[in-house]
């Protein structure tokens, strides 16, 4: 048996759009989707609670997060970098 990690964290990227809260941003993260039968190309788009401890990031600026444990009821990632 080795001592390996048995998960690996999450990372995604995106776009900050709310930096109201304390230690708190809300990143919107776009995906691409092609419609299976029209072909047609879409996006959808999801938003995630993130926790920055410094508070340092602004609106408008593209972000890198990663999955963690749970700060808050709706907080489960934190930021990387930008």
């Amino acid at each position: 048996m080795t001592n390996t990690p048995h998960t690996t964290r999450r990372t995604l990227t995106g776009t900050v759009v709310s930096a109201k809260m304390n230690k708190t941003i809300v990143i919107r993260v776009d995906r691409t989707i092609v419609h299976p039968k029209y072909g047609k190309r879409y996006v959808r788009s999801r938003t995630y609670h993130v926790h920055d401890e410094v508070g340092s990031f602004q609106v408008g600026e593209v972000v890198q997060f990663q999955e963690c444990r749970p700060y808050s009821k709706t907080k489960r990632w934190r930021v990387l970098k930008k």
